[in-house]
């Protein structure tokens, strides 16, 4: 059973991040796998159109601007013509939405159920309970999976959450980790400076990731041992924070901000260091840990989320989120270096390898989405009883408005006017490193 799948997400290429590594590795290990595989997204300034990446995987950067924080504005109705057409083009059975910030995935996943294809959605965060934010989104995540047919959690924690604010039934949601391209990620020990011991963050530079107790801990180290030095990678509204450390302090020559990076430079950026730090305040899973622990860096991370779970306790040191435990993590990491103790980077290397399989992460999404194509499409009586639960009734009339749209739309343009696009087809032969090698690749 070959499906036609649609991954769609604000997050994605050029853009970098856990969400958009997942969809990538995820998409061309399904592509190995025969099948058919296109992704949605707005457009990154002037990349707007159809892009061809990696053995051929087609992206389709739409003509919308990101509004907040990389996300479109939550119009519905403005983008369903052009989302329809692209479903209907592109013959898609199976709508696989990423990230609960993602208005795009969610507006897919509802024009396309309206459309009777079914739908998965990945949840990759962790969010409270009591904050205005939390509430809203957690709300608008409930209104959005009550009718969904089945959601993947990267960590059991993560799925324990999902189901607790977005009342999900615990049936219909599965663990599934995310992976690392062992290929890619490989100790490159040429690279590290012997005369320094670099600290590599590399996370967006917003609240949740930590990047106040970052930038403390960052002022606090440097003045008390001036042979450690930072490379922060990644960009985002709290980089003025950091930027005014590093000014105020005077210690610019011992930290780098290095903005947005591209995927193929990340491999690079890490082998420079030998600690990789993560001080986020919620993580689902964190996919930059097991990177870093590929490429043989020690982890100094903060217990929080899903993190627990990702690596073995030998190849990671766990602290609280406040600045005295990630300091005293960090300042035991930075005797392991001096004096060379614990795992070496190729064991690391190893134990990594071992662990994580994209391949196997595709094998077991692929069993979720044989199961939901045995299901019958709901009609739209029994889609709109759906989120009479969610007790939003406002938003009834906005499905019922949408279902109005689409049939109008059916008439206008049927879909016999529709160009059924062309189906690429991957060379077989070509071996499986090769196909994740390269990221990012047009």
């Amino acid at each position: 059973m070959k499906h036609k799948i649609c991954m769609a997400s604000d997050f994605f290429y050029p853009n970098m991040g856990g969400v958009e590594e997942h969809i990538f590795n995820l998409s061309q290990c399904l592509l190995m796998k025969g099948y058919k595989v296109v992704v949605l997204t707005h457009s990154y300034k002037d990349r707007v159109g159809v892009r061809y990446m990696t053995n051929g995987l087609k992206v389709y950067y739409l003509p919308i601007k990101p509004f907040y924080n990389q996300c479109v504005l939550p119009l519905m109705v403005c983008s369903l013509p052009l989302i329809r057409y692209i479903l209907i083009r592109e013959q898609i059975t199976i709508i696989h939405g990423h990230s609960a910030f993602s208005t795009l995935a969610h507006e897919t996943m509802m024009i396309g159920r309206l459309l009777g294809i079914q739908t998965v959605f990945t949840d990759h965060s962790l969010f409270g309970f009591a904050d205005t934010s939390a509430i809203i989104t957690n709300k608008f995540l409930e209104m959005s999976l009550a009718d969904c047919n089945h959601c993947i959690c990267v960590s059991h924690i993560g799925k324990e959450n999902t189901v607790l604010r977005a009342r999900v039934n615990h049936q219909r949601v599965s663990v599934i980790p995310n992976a690392v391209d062992t290929t890619a990620f490989v100790p490159k020990l040429d690279l590290r400076t012997s005369d320094k011991i670099t600290v590599v963050v590399l996370s967006r530079l917003v609240y949740r990731k930590g990047v106040d107790l970052l930038a403390q801990v960052i002022a606090d180290v440097c003045q008390e041992n001036p042979k450690v030095q930072f490379l922060i990678g990644g960009d985002g509204p709290k980089r003025d924070l950091l930027e005014d450390v590093r000014t105020n302090l005077n210690i610019t020559s011992q930290v780098t901000l290095l903005g947005s990076l591209e995927h193929s430079q990340v491999c690079n950026v890490l082998n420079r260091g030998h600690i990789f730090l993560n001080t986020s305040l919620t993580e689902a899973y964190c996919m930059a840990i097991v990177e870093a622990a590929s490429c043989g860096l020690k982890i100094v991370s903060t217990r929080v989320g899903g993190v627990p779970e990702v690596l073995p306790p030998e190849l990671i040191i766990l602290t609280e989120p406040n600045v005295p435990s990630i300091l005293k993590g960090l300042k035991h990491a930075i005797y392991q270096v001096n004096n060379n103790i614990g795992m070496s980077p190729t064991k690391c290397h190893k134990i990594v390898q071992s662990l994580y399989n994209w391949m196997n992460v595709a094998k077991r999404t692929e069993i979720v989405y044989n199961r939901i194509s045995l299901e019958n499409p709901k009609p739209i009586g029994k889609q709109l009883r759906s989120y009479l639960s969610t007790g939003v009734y406002p938003f009834l009339l906005v499905v019922s408005f949408m279902h109005i749209l689409l049939k109008i739309l059916d008439w206008w343009i049927p879909h016999s006017d529709i160009d059924i696009a062309k189906d690429y087809k991957m060379k077989k032969s070509l071996p499986y490193k090769n196909h994740l090698s390269g990221y990012g690749n047009e």
